[in-house]
Order: C-alpha cells, then sequence, then structure tokens
C-alpha cells in the first residue's frame, strides 16, 4: 500500500497518467491507456465508484481523445485541401519515418508527403505548402487537445480516487 491505496487502484492511476504521456508520444494509445485506468479503477470498486455520471464524462472524455488520435489528423490534411489519396500516403510514409526519427520523423514524413503528393496533382508550390501546413498544424493541435482531455480524465480519477 501506498499512500494509503492498494494496488490496483495505483495501476488504475498510472493508466491514466500513462494516457497522458502517451497522448503526447506518436504510437502510443495514450487515450486508450486513460479509458483502461478508468475502467479498472471502476471494475475494482466493484462497478460503484466512480458513479455513472462521473463514469460516462469520464470514457466520454477518453473516447474523444481516441477518435481524435485515430482521425485527427486526416481531417486537418483534408480541412486543408489533401485528397484522400495524399492523406493516406502521408500516413503510409509517415509510419516508418516515426519508428526511426520519432515525433522528428512523424512531422517531416505528413508535412513532406503532403507537399509532394499535392504540388504533383496541381504544380502550385505555395498551395502545396499551405495545405501541408494545415496538415501539419492539425496534426499538433490533436495531440494538444488529446493532452488536454486526457489530463482531464486523470484529473477526474483523482478526485474520484481521494475524494
Amino acid at each position: 500500500m501506498i499512500l494509503g491505496l492498494d494496488a490496483l487502484v495505483l495501476v488504475a492511476l498510472a493508466l491514466c497518467l500513462l494516457g497522458v504521456v502517451g497522448s503526447l508520444l506518436p504510437l502510443v494509445p495514450g487515450a486508450a491507456f486513460s479509458v483502461a485506468g478508468v475502467l479498472l479503477y471502476w471494475w475494482h470498486t466493484g462497478y460503484a465508484d466512480p458513479g455513472p455520471f462521473v463514469l460516462a464524462l469520464l470514457l466520454g472524455l477518453a473516447l474523444l481523445a481516441l477518435v481524435l488520435d485515430w482521425f485527427g489528423g486526416a481531417v486537418s490534411a483534408s480541412a486543408g485541401g489533401a485528397s484522400t489519396r495524399t492523406t493516406l500516403a502521408a500516413a503510409v510514409v509517415a509510419l516508418p519515418l516515426t519508428l526511426v526519427a520519432g515525433p522528428v520523423g512523424l512531422l517531416l514524413g505528413v508535412a513532406g508527403t503532403v507537399f509532394a503528393l499535392t504540388y504533383h496533382e496541381n504544380g502550385d508550390a505555395e498551395e502545396s505548402a499551405r495545405i501541408a501546413a494545415y496538415a501539419t498544424v492539425g496534426m499538433l493541435a490533436s495531440a494538444v487537445a488529446q493532452a488536454f482531455l486526457t489530463g482531464l480524465v486523470l484529473l477526474g480519477i483523482v478526485l474520484v480516487v481521494f475524494y
């Protein structure tokens, strides 16, 4: 026992903390860790704590972060004017670059691929750069939103555990 908390409660809190950290790292399903932490704590209390409203709120925030994780970059690229083919290609190129160069590889992979393919389609460097910037800024904004949402989940579960 640490701070009067048993091991499963500590694991649930650690999962929620990992959710926040993971939301800022590529290829780490941060929001999924938050969902797991909330559900573990709920199960551990015999489905009694948190109550239904707080449980729905915490899971809703975590699931929204998960949706942002999966679709935030693609939506921002499409909103900026990238084609579906370009968006998919950027995702395929960014994955191995992320494994090699981490977050920088992810950003460069998306920006470079969107720029190159859009330029190939329209021949306009300025327009291609604008669309690539939309995709890149959208990915960054998505990560910030995920961190905020998973941070709220962490705060919520901490309040539930200690109050």
